[in-house]
């Protein structure tokens, strides 16, 4: 039995479908796997794919936009669809929100597949895993959990 067959079913659902998108070559604003994603574009994939639409479309963003402004726009979008959790509480399939800076906004994200490893994008790659060492550690800004699949999905 490995870690994934022990987590809830939105989670093992979530690092599947996250797991195609690697290879997806990084484009600002994109959400389309294999054509282009950004961090955003693929939390926004990743959630079509497994709940079968997103609950809200971002609309166009700069890429420099959580340096533009003091809205934790990332944050606050999260909080309204997933569940907030402790860092120490997490697990596999959870959302993970980073601020490059303490005191600025949230700017990037990426999906946590357990064994201290996440998915995610980034400017000058695709879609790829990542180990979460202490440089990716100690920006996290949010740990949160997608909702569970709603019945029949």
């Amino acid at each position: 039995m490995t870690s994934e067959d022990i987590i809830a079913p939105a989670a093992s659902r979530i690092i599947a479908e996250a797991r195609t998108w690697i290879g997806t070559p990084y484009r600002h604003q994109g959400s389309r796997k294999g054509v282009g994603c950004d961090c955003l574009g693929l939390v926004r994939g990743v959630w079509h794919g497994v709940y079968g639409e997103e609950p809200e479309t971002p609309g166009p963003y700069a890429a420099d936009w959580a340096e533009a402004g003091a809205e934790d726009r990332l944050l606050t979008a999260a909080r309204r669809y997933c569940i907030e959790k402790d860092r120490e509480d997490m697990a596999a399939g959870d959302l993970l929100l980073f601020r490059w800076r303490p005191n600025v906004p949230a700017k990037h994200a990426g999906i946590f597949v357990a064994d201290e490893r996440f998915i995610h994008a980034y400017q000058g790659h695709s879609v790829l895993v990542s180990a979460l060492v202490p440089h990716w550690r100690r920006r996290i800004a949010g740990v949160f959990a997608f909702p569970e699949l709603p019945v029949g999905r």
